[in-house]
């Protein structure tokens, strides 16, 4: 559920995203990553690039030592090979953040609570970095918001990552772009410099929750394109469709937490086209299975990864409704997945309210 906003949320948008970048000397700092998944594993390839040693929490033993044996993921992005010197590799929640001063949470939402509520360690100057896109379900809100109330991270000592950056480009090296969004000048310096490789390229945002937010509609709404696609609409719908969702986007971004942002840049736009089309789409996938006939249940368990759009469609959904933003795409997607709606019927009556 979307929270009003603070006096320190208001300062976490005074302009627009800017590429320009100041480089100077930073002193050298540990960096952590919390996730085993596709993304996780992408972002601990992306700072081996840059960085002499990575600690990397993974979900169990088993992982661990797969990792460490193999040098690879043995489930994800498996094509990716690591130097196991370069990693601290541990299950240890408290001796990651402990030996880290950034550590990135990249875990799907689901699990991200019962990952770091075991945290006992001194976190208080650990900047702390979001690549989730989802709601954490347990709190009903926003990673950023979570942090703040649950562990009084303030957004001084947080950052977001967004898109568009599918993993599986990242393991083949394609030129991605990322934007990290902070409203600290001096981290977004330091994170710039971890980063920034020569297949990654980083803009920097302050829009830290429109950031975030629009990373989980986006989510929502390629499950719509991927049910669209899945029915027969062709390219033609679909382009229609992605234009009235950035434009459903900009409105609910408003509602929720209004600032000067360009949802024409890549973190927002830019994110949701290549979540809409990419057959890498995770959220695309699980919307064309039920677009062909599969239940939700079966279609979610058909796959082997965490579509983050389906959890987060409750939540946004009834966010809405209390905001009394207008959202005709969420509703449409929100009734298929949770009322059990019947979707070539549902996007019958969506083609009447798009423009």
């Amino acid at each position: 559920m979307a929270k009003k906003k603070t006096k320190e949320d208001a300062k976490t948008v005074k302009t627009k995203n800017n590429t320009a970048k100041t480089a100077k000397p930073q002193q050298p700092c540990s960096v952590g990553v919390v996730g085993s998944g596709s993304f996780a594993t992408a972002i601990v390839k992306m700072l081996t690039e840059n960085c002499k040693m990575v600690h990397w929490h993974v979900r169990n033993e088993f992982v661990k030592g797969a990792i460490e044996l193999r040098g690879h993921n043995p489930t994800y992005l498996t094509s990716v090979s690591f130097n196991t010197k370069n990693l601290n590799i541990t299950t240890d929640i408290n001796a990651l953040v402990a030996a880290c001063d950034v550590i990135v949470l990249a875990t799907p939402s689901i699990y991200l609570a019962q990952t770091i509520e075991k945290m006992t360690c001194d976190y208080a100057d650990k900047i702390f970095i979001s690549a989730i896109k989802g709601i954490v379900p347990e709190h009903n809100d926003v990673v950023a918001h979570y942090l703040k109330e649950k562990f009084d991270i303030g957004f001084r000592n947080q950052a977001v990552i967004a898109g568009p950056c599918h993993a599986e480009e990242v393991a083949m090296e394609r030129l991605s772009y990322l934007t990290i969004a902070t409203v600290e000048e001096e981290v977004a310096q330091k994170l710039d410099q971890l980063f920034t490789s020569r297949f990654i390229k980083v803009n920097n945002s302050t829009d830290i929750l429109g950031n975030e937010y629009s990373a989980i509609l986006k989510n929502i709404y390629a499950i719509g394109a991927g049910i669209a696609s899945g029915l027969g609409y062709g390219d033609n719908f679909i382009a229609v469709f992605v234009t009235n969702a950035i434009r459903e986007m900009e409105t609910f971004l408003e509602g929720v937490y209004e600032v000067p942002r360009d949802v024409n840049e890549s973190a927002y736009l830019g994110d949701l086209l290549v979540t809409a089309y990419s057959l890498f789409s995770r959220n695309r996938n699980l919307g064309n299975l039920i677009g062909k006939g599969y239940t939700v249940k079966s279609a979610i368990q058909s796959m082997n990864m965490v579509a983050e759009g389906y959890y987060a469609a409750d939540s946004i959904y009834n966010t809405a409704k209390e905001k009394n933003i207008s959202t005709p795409i969420i509703d449409t997607i929100y009734g298929i997945l949770y009322e059990d709606k019947n979707p070539e019927k549902q996007f019958k009556k969506l083609t009447a309210k798009l423009t």
